[in-house]
């Protein structure tokens, strides 16, 4: 694919009941999960994601028993962008970061689970493109359309050390930021000049540091009534962020912690 080294290009939910979490997100995103593993996946049960527009969202990988032996648990894990896999990792377990899960080939790419050093779990990945589209890209990251990942917010026990890291690695930069009180300054990161998250401090008693993949959706009351309706909690907000829209944070109802952004229209 043609996206730069270091963009987010793709979205994964470990769930342990993908037909809960597609009644679930399809009602308060919009989203079709397929009712199906993908042909390509090779026996583990994995489907897509598809977005009202007919493009792709991301994936649902559906945690098998072996998964949960080993520590798994529903959660939103996310792709970054990567020209070679392997070197990605090595360079990151030399600058203090942790090999997760060792590269490995699918047909749809080369992938690794890694850890950053304050223990952010993400994957890398070098994708193939499909067949006949070797200039696809992918879109399952916006900064402005509903049904697309919108931003990306890593809680750290270091935020200046994972500006370090991650603008190092990845080609990000850092410009700006937010007083958040207690919490401590809320830093703006961006990719190609693209704001694309921001990264903070954990907030007392947090379980560590963690990514929270926030997603759009086209009216946050719509949604929060749908989280509502379908099983879903709401941990924190409504609360109106800069520029006016209405963000949250809520739990599915398998377990997996998400947040949501989007205008208000009642």
């Amino acid at each position: 694919m043609t996206n730069p080294t270091g963009g987010w290009i793709w979205y994964e939910l470990m769930t342990g009941d993908p037909d809960g979490a597609a009644k679930f997100y399809g009602a308060v995103v919009g989203w079709a999960i397929s009712g199906e593993p993908a042909p390509e996946a090779g026996g583990i049960d994995y489907r897509h994601i598809g977005r009202s527009d007919g493009g792709g969202a991301g994936g649902v990988l559906a945690i098998n028993k072996d998964m949960a032996d080993h520590g798994a648990r529903p959660c939103w894990v996310g792709y970054i962008h990567v020209a070679d896999v392997d070197a990605a990792v090595a360079a990151i377990v030399s600058d203090g970061g942790t090999a997760l899960m060792p590269a490995f080939d699918l047909p749809v790419g080369r992938i690794a689970m890694v850890a950053d050093p304050q223990g952010a779990p993400f994957y890398l990945m070098k994708p193939i493109p499909p067949a006949g589209q070797p200039d696809a890209v992918s879109d399952v990251f916006s900064p402005d359309k509903a049904q697309h990942m919108r931003w990306n917010e890593l809680r750290t026990s270091d935020p200046e050390a994972a500006i370090a890291f991650y603008t190092k690695h990845f080609g990000w930069t850092q410009n700006g930021d937010m007083d958040m009180g207690s919490m401590g300054k809320y830093h703006f990161v961006q990719h190609g000049g693209v704001g694309i998250g921001a990264i903070l401090g954990t907030d007392p008693g947090s379980p560590g540091s963690l990514w929270t993949h926030v997603i759009g959706v086209d009216d946050i009351d719509r949604a929060i009534a749908a989280l509502n309706d379908n099983g879903g909690k709401l941990v924190h907000g409504p609360m109106q962020i800069p520029g006016g829209e209405w963000a949250l944070y809520g739990v599915d109802p398998q377990g997996a912690h998400f947040s949501l952004v989007g205008p208000r229209k009642g």
